[in-house]
């Protein structure tokens, strides 16, 4: 405005006393420095950009600034794209690095831009459930990171990758220990594998070396005794003394007769079937000697810890009971007995069944 008041002067040669040019002069750096004062302030201002909740902001590859303010135009309310435009060049940033940053409620634009401009990302939560297979684990990676599941099963189906590892599918997958990870969203799969043998090896084999020595056994041989536990134990309470169980049959040249064995061999986790415990495959215990070849799933640390301290005990029979977890025999005419008030039990909870459903059918 003190601009195009001076040029109307001069255009039509108005003279202006000294004093008005002072005032003119005076007024334009006032507001001059007002504004460059505000942008100041707005430039280091903790609340520069305002989010209605926390914001995550993924960014998929490196990006330009035009196409990170079309981003933001997007996603935040009353968001000044000149402002943030003149912000992030005064500052020096351009471009931004690729990944997923996390912002609570407010920021600098200081802060924001140097944040993702140097790639400065908030890791991701990837909590990894016990009991689980391959394509489980790998949707719960995928759901967390720029993965898809493909990536991650090909690490334990891909002969290069397992060779890498020095392990089989099975062994491999066994040492996905079950655990919250902090992981950074654009890890790559070897990266997301070596995070879980890496808390493998400082979480089981370090401190429990002296232990898997003693056994006589080898770590992979432990985690498949563990594998089966996993399965077998509905109550965290019961996994030593089931542990304790197979650990006996090992000793007495028994097979194991695991029935999550025979599940992993026809491979889905159901009721067991008579033929089933028929089937030719080298991981049912039903028809094969010993241990099977490697893990069936992944167990947790607890259950490893069962498998390496199993409880003393003489009981080589199991059967499940009405409450969720299971009546332990020591002898074979014991356990046929209990198994008959297990059929018994099952045959009341199916009649019963049925007369609720033909009673919701009236």
């Amino acid at each position: 405005m003190i601009v195009a008041y001076l040029d109307v002067m001069i255009i039509y040669n108005i003279p202006l006393s000294k004093k008005e040019l002072l005032i003119a002069l005076s007024v334009f750096l006032l507001v001059f420095s007002s504004v460059i004062m505000s942008r100041a302030v707005r430039l280091n201002s903790s609340s520069s950009l305002v989010f209605t909740e926390p914001y995550e902001l993924i960014l998929t590859e490196r990006t330009e600034l035009n196409d990170l303010v079309e981003m933001l135009s997007t996603d935040l309310n009353n968001f000044e794209e000149d402002e943030f435009i003149w912000a992030a060049r005064l500052l020096g940033w351009n471009q931004y690095q690729a990944g997923r940053y996390f912002f609570d409620s407010t920021s600098s634009y200081e802060s924001f831009v140097s944040k993702i401009g140097r790639g400065i990302q908030d890791p991701v939560d990837i909590v990894v459930t016990p009991g689980i297979n391959v394509e489980s684990f790998s949707k719960i990676i995928s759901r967390q990171t720029k993965l898809d599941s493909a990536e991650i099963i090909s690490q334990f189906t891909d002969s290069v990758s397992l060779s890498r590892y020095g392990m089989n599918k099975e062994v491999l997958f066994g040492r996905m220990l079950p655990e919250t990870y902090k992981m950074y969203w654009n890890s790559s799969a070897e990266q997301v594998i070596e995070r879980l043998l890496d808390a493998f090896e400082k979480n089981v084999i370090e401190p429990e070396k002296d232990r898997i020595d003693s056994l006589g056994y080898s770590i992979d041989e432990i985690l498949a005794l563990a594998s089966i536990v996993e399965w077998e134990a509905n109550l965290d309470e019961e996994k030593n003394r089931i542990s304790g169980l197979y650990w006996n049959r090992l000793e007495r040249g028994m097979l194991l007769q695991a029935d999550p064995t025979v599940n992993y061999a026809i491979g889905e986790r159901r009721r067991v079937l008579f033929e089933d415990y028929q089937l030719d495959h080298p991981f049912n215990t039903y028809v094969n000697k010993g241990l099977p070849p490697g893990p069936i799933t992944n167990p947790s640390l607890t259950t490893i810890k069962a498998a390496l301290y199993p409880e003393d005990h003489n009981f080589l029979y199991m059967v499940a009971s009405p409450e969720g977890g299971h009546t332990f025999t020591s002898t074979f005419e014991e356990h046929r007995i209990e198994s008959e008030k297990w059929r018994k039990w099952l045959r009341e909870q199916y009649r019963i069944r049925r007369r609720k459903e033909a009673e919701n059918s009236n």
